[in-house]
């Protein structure tokens, strides 16, 4: 979707560059400073409306990227919780055993953090 800044200032542009080619024709040189003066402020808005569709597709990408980070976090997750299952229900005792060895080491840390 064009932004309504982009359509107004590409008028703007395009009726300053009439007036000022009817003031300099005529040697009007009021028509030819006012018709600049709208040339510049059309091709101002332009860019200005230029800004905000380009700021208006990088948060929509970015907005798809996140949701597919999202997505694929969310089956990495699953997929890890399943193999983890899968390890525990296998080989019981050497599950409990890591448990053990990663709680102790937790609170080795949580006790030296203390002094």
């Amino acid at each position: 979707m064009v932004d309504t800044d982009r359509i107004t200032g590409a008028a703007r542009d395009l009726g300053g560059k009439v007036q000022s080619a009817v003031g300099d024709l005529t040697g009007s040189q009021r028509d030819s400073v006012e018709g600049r003066f709208r040339e510049a402020q059309g091709t101002a808005e332009n860019l200005y409306g230029q800004a905000k569709d380009t700021v208006r597709h990088a948060a929509g990408d970015a907005q798809d990227y996140a949701e597919e980070a999202y997505e694929r976090g969310g089956h990495y997750l699953r997929r890890g919780t399943r193999e983890v299952s899968h390890q525990v229900a296998e080989y019981p005792l050497a599950s409990l055993v890591i448990a053990g060895l990663v709680g102790f080491g937790l609170g080795l840390l949580v006790r030296g953090s203390r002094d």
